[in-house]
């Protein structure tokens, strides 16, 4: 299914726009998209954490209006860096968003997705120019029954493990901040909860794709270790055209805050062997070693979203199907591999998928 609506680069020129985490992998891509559309984009975030990272190959900061290295664990760095930048809308991708890096460390974890998304709101109490903040969670805020149904944004909260329980209660803190203090300050707050998202230029630890090209790169094998399982798989580009989406809806519409799903049609989730074998097809000289391990921390086995809500309410719904989106996640590697810059790789996404319209 083709969405019917895009961001709108009008909406966009000019804005004032802080984003945080956008040395991150989505947060850079995101920061290309705004800048292209002409936003005046401040933003705040760690240094990159993986070696190589988008950020820096992507040229990112390059077009951005300023770029800050900043923890959203300080809280008095965060309301100085906002009262700077008088945003008009807020982005808030910085998180500590890998499941087993929450395991590692859980304290770090809760620190910086809850009172860091604490931070970032409270900063934003008394900002006049604020009209919007969308803060994105993940697709395992709710509390996995393993039923089989895709989980509604009135569906229970809840998190089995640190990373998905800090997001289930940023959730929490952001309702509450949205309540008590920004609603009636005429920020409009919502929250983004996405499926698992592929697409070129990531190189964390841990997640599927990266892992695989990491692997094949080196002439090495990819283990997979629960094949079976089954998420709302989605290329990067399908759920930051739903943020930008969602602020432009809720600049004009304040009552439209709240929770959104964003992700492939419920049918659509698909099984980790199934998206590898789609990768591997599409790579060269690759090998792939299925595990079906158990062991070591808890993952969900099976998890997808009912998206009805954005399709009806914002008009949005995906563009690029599985199938596509796994084909330029890999073109975009292979490319890059090759001598390829990121950079103009990232814009030729962006051309592609507005042009499938």
């Amino acid at each position: 299914m083709q969405s019917r609506v895009q961001p709108t680069p009008g909406f966009w020129r000019g804005k004032r726009v802080l984003l945080t985490g956008h040395t991150g992998f989505k947060g850079s891509w995101l920061a290309l998209w705004l800048a292209r559309m002409g936003a005046q984009v401040s933003g705040l975030a760690l240094p990159p954490a993986t070696e190589p990272n988008l950020f820096t190959l992507a040229r990112v900061a390059d077009g951005m209006h300023a770029s800050h290295e900043c923890d959203v664990r300080d809280a008095q760095a965060v309301a100085a860096h906002v009262q700077a930048a008088r945003p008009q809308i807020v982005l808030h991708l910085a998180a500590q968003a890998l499941v087993r890096a929450g395991y590692a460390d859980p304290l770090g974890t809760h620190a910086t997705n809850i009172m860091g998304t604490a931070h970032v709101l409270d900063a934003l109490r008394g900002q006049s120019d604020a009209r919007v903040a969308v803060v994105v969670t993940t697709d395992k805020v709710y509390r996995n029954c393993e039923w089989a149904y895709p989980y509604r944004e009135d569906d229970a909260l809840g998190g089995h493990d640190p990373y998905s329980a800090s997001k289930a209660a940023t959730e929490i803190i952001t309702a509450s901040y949205r309540d008590a203090f920004l609603a009636a300050q005429g920020v409009a707050v919502a929250t983004a909860r996405a499926g698992n998202v592929i697409g070129g230029g990531d190189w964390a630890a841990d997640r599927l794709l990266p892992d695989a090209v990491r692997a094949w790169s080196a002439g090495q094998p990819v283990h997979i270790r629960r094949p079976e399982a089954t998420r709302p798989w989605q290329h990067v580009i399908e759920p930051l055209a739903a943020y930008l989406c969602l602020a432009e809806r809720l600049w004009v519409e304040p009552a439209r805050a709240g929770a959104y799903n964003f992700g492939p049609l419920p049918h659509e989730a698909a099984m980790v062997g199934n998206v590898i074998k789609m990768a591997a097809s599409a790579y060269s000289d690759c090998t792939v070693s299925y595990e079906n391990n158990s062991e070591g921390p808890h993952e969900a086995g099976w998890l997808a979203l009912e998206t009805a809500h954005a399709r009806q309410a914002l008009g949005v719904a995906p563009r690029w199907g599985l199938a596509m989106a796994v084909e330029r996640t890999m073109a975009w590697y292979r490319a890059q591999h090759g001598g390829a810059d990121a950079r103009a790789l990232c814009l030729a996404d962006l051309d592609a998928w507005e042009a499938a319209a």
